[in-house]
């Protein structure tokens, strides 16, 4: 598979995004990936990792903080809902839906990031941003994922890199 002009990498260990334009580091931002550890395996909870492409995008032109459930804007910002309901991760601000393209690993039966719904998303919980805390999306502050989703196209690739080191090295 061919680099795209935008890629993005995620170091799972390091909770740190990293933009490249056309091969050149363009800009790094804090995530937050999944509490659990990381897995490609469907009710595991975990982050997945390998080589992943943007495969649809939502929430165009929503304001900053707008929660979303099902892909769908409720029409109303997190801060506006009862404390009850902002008390768990909420799906806000944008969302990048990503999909797998390794066959066995992040893609197919009992794999498949895409039917696990594995995003990049903003949340009502900016202050986690930097520890592992979610529950297998990658999450961004919102303001960085409101630039983040101007800026990919779809079909843009992102590896998820959980960071093991090369057993052959």
């Amino acid at each position: 598979m061919s680099p795209t002009p935008v890629c993005l990498t995620v170091s799972l260990p390091d909770q740190v995004l990293s933009v490249f334009l056309d091969g050149a580091l363009e800009r790094t931002l804090p995530v937050s990936t999944s509490v659990a550890p990381p897995s490609c395996a469907h009710g595991s909870g975990g982050t997945p990792w390998g080589l992943h492409e943007i495969a649809d995008k939502f929430g165009d032109g929503e304001p900053r903080g707008t929660v979303f459930r099902g892909r769908v804007s409720t029409g109303k910002r997190f801060w506006e809902l009862p404390p009850e309901d902002q008390e768990g991760n909420l799906i806000t601000t944008r969302i990048l839906w990503l999909r797998g393209v390794e066959p066995g690993l992040n893609s197919g039966v009992g794999v498949d990031s895409h039917a696990r719904y594995i995003y990049l998303h903003g949340t009502n919980h900016e202050n986690r941003i930097g520890t592992p805390c979610s529950g297998g999306c990658v999450q961004l502050l919102n303001r960085d994922v409101e630039e983040l989703f101007d800026l990919v196209p779809l079909g843009s690739l992102l590896l998820l890199d959980r960071g093991l080191p090369d057993p052959g090295a």
